[in-house]
């Protein structure tokens, strides 16, 4: 497999992310990478749980979680970030695509198991069968 120019990490809020973009940024340094912030709607079975703060405060708190993460990291000037509304499962695969980009990397077990229980499957699992680009899910 060749490396690929163009890497999106996209980011839903959950627990250890940062692991996602140090992996996409060691693995392939050549690489421009991108943070996809994903706002999830408020109508979502999984919004990131803030169910009852405005619509423009949870993009702000969005885009400064994802600005955080990308300062937590090396080769922070590696990194854009884009933020985008909408679910998980439709937002990146389009994105992903739309935007050109040859690899998606994901922070995997990103609910608990009585979630992916009752909903059947968890945000990694669908972007890998969505997207038309190789996905690496870490665990």
């Amino acid at each position: 497999m060749v490396d690929p120019d163009r890497v999106l990490v996209p980011t839903l809020g959950r627990p250890r992310e940062e692991e996602a973009l140090e992996y996409a940024l060691e693995t392939f340094p050549d690489a421009d990478v991108t943070v996809l912030a994903v706002v999830t709607p408020l109508d979502a079975p999984l919004s990131e749980g803030n169910v009852l703060e405005r619509h423009d405060e949870r993009i702000a708190q969005t885009r400064e979680r994802a600005a955080a993460l990308v300062e937590s990291v090396d080769a922070a000037d590696r990194v854009q970030v884009v933020t985008a509304e909408g679910r998980p499962g439709t937002v990146v695969p389009r994105f992903a695509t739309e935007g050109g980009f040859d690899h998606v990397v994901v922070r995997g077990r990103e609910s608990s198991w009585l979630l992916r229980r009752v909903l059947g499957r968890g945000i990694a699992a669908t972007l890998v069968d969505r997207t038309p680009v190789p996905v690496t899910v870490l665990e």
